[in-house]
């Protein structure tokens, strides 16, 4: 039986690529036969019984990483990752989750979703689900254990921190993620929309976050495509279109296949042409964010502020296989109106697992339709850069020791109710309470001086001078060595947001993070003083 089924696939995947004027037949069949007589030789000889499906699906997956890291196939099993990464949508429970030590707990509910409305909380340890023990299951077991059909019910045993061990019943619900998880006024004429991916629904929903802005007044308009890793393509043709004029050229594909030569083109009438608009963007920005701010950019339609985005400019289509599974495979890369590409990494130029970035020799400078320069291969660079605080590296050990999220969760026991999202500030009581947690707590960690420095002596050891500087490194050292109690001061502005967002998002959930991040909002503040200056707004597009 499985020999057939291995003939079978191996034949049909043959034919497939056989009939392409541009594949190397006899390389393609020869390699299949190979493959075909290693599964027959671990079916017939193995000395255990080899889990032919498990083998089959890491081989697939073994063999698409070496082209990149966005052309994967989809076991049917995984078919639910790839239904939410689509539409956003999804059956379970409704709630982040997260690995720490041997289980996985709740690391955010989503507000009226299944989970909490049967009262889960963030910090809720997974013990079991419906009595199976969840003990050092991974978090994409505890994820499938979680997700099932609409109305189905699951038992979840819990340990929550200070309260202690309790039981759930939560009736899975179709879950869709919102696409855009807040949009409101910034001022009394400046709009504000995020939108964290580009689902089937994405266009939609900017656009009726759009209007419901312009009821309330809206004359210039923020899109904030921060940390929005992409999606469906048409979908960023879609929210373009909004602001440029029907039949206008949005985004070019070319592929080595004819077929995947794309021009595409907007396709209905715009809302608004003229309405200033401007586009937020960091490194999170990739793909679908990139087509958006890259053509807002080349037709000098929108300021992007910000920092450099991710730097992808691969396009994929999926395909379906047999067996309910689905491959989805790079087929082209995407240009902007420019022409430009933003692809960053070249994946072809791969030593050793390292990837290499587009060289600087092949960099080409483009003009956007008033004669800006912009520049491909390296992202979409931002009109206005902001300038971004450096994670120090106890805020990255906080965050990774999940020490914030610990102190966020006790805050949440001992405080019913905090004051509004926009409001809520960490007092210096309560950051002294952090800190005391912090020290008590054990971790060691270096920081980047002093990793710099113990190379430096490294080097000076090997040249003969290291016994000439002792006393003056040693005393350099001292003063860069990673201490807890002088850097929870030193860096305690960068530690505060982080703290404030987590304990905030325990009682108002992502809206409240997004809220209470305008406080330190730096590119926010950058484009609402662009937005209420015109001559600036035209002097950045050049527009006369």
């Amino acid at each position: 039986m499985i020999k057939k089924y291995i003939l079978s696939f191996f034949i049909s995947a043959f034919i497939a690529c056989f009939s392409s004027a541009q594949t190397n037949g006899f390389e393609v069949i020869k390699n299949l036969e190979l493959m075909d007589h290693i599964y027959l030789n671990l079916e017939k000889y193995y000395v255990d019984d080899p889990k032919t499906g498990e083998i089959s699906k890491a081989g697939i997956d073994a063999m698409l990483k070496e082209l990149d890291p966005y052309t994967v196939f989809y076991h049917e099993s995984n078919i639910e990752d790839y239904r939410m990464m689509q539409t956003g949508q999804y059956g379970g429970i409704g709630a982040l989750i997260r690995k720490v030590d041997d289980y996985v707990i709740i690391a955010e509910p989503y507000q009226d979703k299944p989970a909490h409305n049967a009262g889960l909380k963030a910090g809720d340890r997974i013990l079991s689900i419906d009595g199976r023990s969840m003990e050092g299951k991974s978090s994409d077991e505890v994820s499938n254990a979680l997700k099932g059909p609409k109305d189905s019910e699951i038992t979840i045993e819990y340990d929550r921190p200070g309260v202690g061990k309790g039981e759930a019943k939560v009736k899975r619900d179709e879950i869709k993620l919102p696409d855009v998880p807040y949009s409101g006024m910034v001022t009394e004429t400046i709009g504000y929309a995020k939108l964290n991916s580009f689902t089937q629904t994405a266009s939609k929903s900017v656009r009726d976050a759009y209007l419901s802005l312009q009821e309330k007044g809206m004359k210039k308009f923020i899109l904030d495509l921060r940390g929005n890793g992409g999606g469906l393509l048409i979908e960023a043709v879609n929210i373009v279109n909004m602001f440029t004029p029907k039949d206008q050229l949005v985004v070019s594909t070319k592929g080595r296949i004819l077929d995947e030569n794309r021009q595409y083109k907007t396709r209905n009438n715009p809302i608004d042409l003229d309405i200033p608009v401007v586009v937020l963007v960091n490194g999170g920005s990739a793909s679908a964010s990139e087509i958006v701010s890259g053509a807002l950019q080349d037709l000098d339609r929108a300021v992007i502020v910000g920092n450099t985005t991710f730097g992808k400019g691969l396009v994929q289509r999926t395909f379906d296989l047999k067996y309910g599974s689905k491959m989805k495979l790079t087929v082209a890369k995407y240009y902007t109106p420019s022409g430009r590409c933003v692809q960053k990494l070249d994946y072809y130029a791969n030593h050793e697992g390292e990837v290499e970035e587009v060289p600087d020799s092949l960099i080409k400078i483009f003009k956007t339709t008033n004669g800006r320069e912009v520049i491909d291969g390296r992202g979409i660079e931002p009109d206005i850069t902001t300038e971004q605080d450096e994670l120090a590296r106890l805020t990255a050990v906080l965050m990774a020791r999940n020490i914030i999220f610990e102190f966020a969760t006790e805050y949440a026991l001992e405080n019913e109710t905090i004051a509004s999202a926009e409001e809520f500030e960490l007092s210096d009581q309560d950051y002294n309470k952090f800190k005391a947690k912090v020290l008590s707590t054990d971790f060691d960690y270096a920081t980047a001086s002093q990793k710099q420095l113990e190379q430096m002596l490294e080097v000076a050891e090997k040249e003969g001078y290291d016994k000439s500087i002792t006393d003056e490194y040693q005393a350099l050292y001292d003063k860069v060595k990673a201490s807890k109690e002088k850097d929870l001061e030193l860096f305690k502005d960068q530690i505060t947001k982080l703290v404030e967002g987590e304990i905030v998002s325990r009682y108002y959930f992502q809206e409240g993070r997004v809220l209470n991040a305008f406080n330190h909002d730096r590119a926010l503040k950058q484009a609402i003083e662009i937005l209420s200056d015109q001559k600036e707004y035209d002097r950045i597009l050049n527009i006369e």
